[in-house]
């Protein structure tokens, strides 16, 4: 058999699992399951298999360098397609579809979203073999789901005729379903549609055009004027704008004539609330999941998760308590999916948490908030190795560093120095400045701002070997 293309989809922003998840920062790259983010299983468990080629990862821009970082801690190499607007699934599919038809129309496809988690990898595999099969002889196949419970946060597929060995006709897609709707439909044996999807390049290439030849045009607009930019392929953004915001689901599956369906149980779950992560979560006797500095005394059945502070919970039951630097969200269980509803308000409300943590990560590493005041800022800033900061100026603060690890080269005006531990250096406002890791081990430094005014977009770019300027 051929190889199959993975398309794996990175650019949501992961609401419902706030606040670990946040704009910034989304669930797919969280290790909410394990140590690994869902994103990083994914590539594992394309990696088991010769039946996957190189895989092209979708995203957008924000996410570029976290991209890269995690690809290189599980060491796969994969192809980073960066989408200049969020356009929404239909978009990225076209777009994986089109790069895989300039290479061949008959190249088969798997699209897969990168905040999923799938307990039996093995099984996936040997499903996404037969689906090729099928997608082979024209069809677009989707993994069914088997569900375990009634739920309302899925949509169902109607299974129809059999069109040979485990695959089925789709007969209908049908929208996320209240409570009792649900039930019945797991009594007429529906299925949940997982999003993950295999086709034949230029199969899907004729449908998006069929049914939405805009979307068509513009993405394969989009991908003949794409641009590279170091490691990455940018899409061209006057021409992706121009793309429809649509799902696939709206786009193509529930209009085709070619979907089918074959039904799986590989342990899947798109991780879409905590109540999930607290099933999936190693459990002690009582029920309870906890992660980190977290401890619960006289209660069941509770997920608690707190890396940096003690979260203790005291005679409750059925509570999710997640505690970050800067917001707790507590909340029944069966409360947990309302939490997006909870970001939107503090969006509306114009709350920075709602958007970004305190911890900000970079390509040469992160810089941490530890206390803010009128006219003054602390940050803890880590540069890894060979990391290299763009050469820039303030026009509003002066900036002092005291090396706790490491050594910094610093630039100043005309200047390079090396400031080892214990050592500290001063950078008036206005000057010409860069900070560079020059070691083996990471660089660790506080800096304390003061000036009257402190914002990121306080920063005049010189020179930036991330191409940021």
């Amino acid at each position: 058999m051929r190889t199959i293309l993975p398309v794996i989809m990175c650019g949501g922003s992961g609401t419902r699992m706030w606040p670990e998840s946040r704009d910034s920062l989304p669930k797919q790259f969280l290790p909410l399951i394990g140590a690994r983010s869902s994103f990083q299983n994914t590539l594992l468990t394309l990696a088991r298999s010769s039946l996957f080629s190189r895989p092209i990862v979708i995203s957008n821009q924000d996410y570029r360098f976290l991209i890269a970082e995690q690809l290189a801690q599980v060491e796969v190499d994969a192809e980073i397609v960066l989408e200049p607007v969020r356009r929404d699934s239909g978009p990225a599919v076209a777009v994986g579809a089109e790069l895989a038809a300039l290479r061949d129309p008959d190249q088969i496809v798997i699209v897969m979203a990168a905040d999923h988690v799938v307990q039996d990898p093995d099984g996936l595999i040997a499903l996404c073999e037969k689906a090729a099969v099928a997608a082979a002889e024209g069809r677009i196949v989707t993994l069914g789901i088997r569900p375990t419970h009634a739920v309302t946060g899925y949509g169902y597929i109607r299974p129809g005729a059999n069109l040979g060995g485990e695959v089925l006709e789709v007969a209908a897609f049908v929208e996320k379903p209240d409570l009792a709707t649900a039930q019945s439909y797991i009594d007429q044996g529906y299925l949940w549609n997982s999003g993950n999807f295999v086709f034949a390049a230029g199969v899907m290439k004729a449908e998006i055009a069929h049914y939405e030849p805009a979307m068509a045009e513009a993405c394969a607009r989009a991908v003949a004027k794409a641009r590279k930019d170091l490691q990455f392929f940018v899409l061209d953004s006057e021409s992706f704008q121009g793309a429809t915001q649509k799902s696939i689901d709206y786009a193509v599956m529930e209009r085709t004539t070619r979907a089918a369906v074959i039904p799986a149980d590989i342990g899947w779950s798109d991780i879409g609330t905590w109540s999930a992560v607290r099933d999936l979560s190693p459990h002690d006797e009582a029920g309870n999941a906890v992660r980190g500095q977290g401890m619960v005394v006289g209660g069941t059945n509770c997920l608690v998760r707190s890396d940096d502070m003690l979260t203790a919970v005291i005679g409750l039951d059925d509570v999710i308590v997640i505690t970050t630097q800067d917001a707790v969200l507590v909340a029944h269980a069966s409360a947990a999916d309302k939490v997006k509803g909870l970001v939107e308000q503090l969006k509306r409300d114009n709350r920075v948490e709602a958007l970004v943590h305190k911890r900000a990560y970079r390509p040469w590493g992160y810089y941490q908030s530890i206390d803010t005041g009128a006219r003054y800022q602390v940050k803890r800033i880590v540069v890894k190795p060979d990391g290299r900061l763009s050469l820039q100026k303030h026009y509003h603060r002066a900036e002092h560093w005291i090396v706790v690890r490491g050594t910094a080269e610093v630039t100043v005006d005309a200047e390079v120095r090396l400031v080892h531990e214990n050592e500290s250096i001063y950078l008036p406002i206005g000057c010409v400045h860069r900070l560079v890791n020059p070691g083996k081990i990471d660089l660790e430094l506080i800096e304390v701002q003061t000036g009257s005014y402190l914002g990121e977009d306080d920063i005049i770019r010189m020179e930036d070997v991330y191409n940021r300027l």
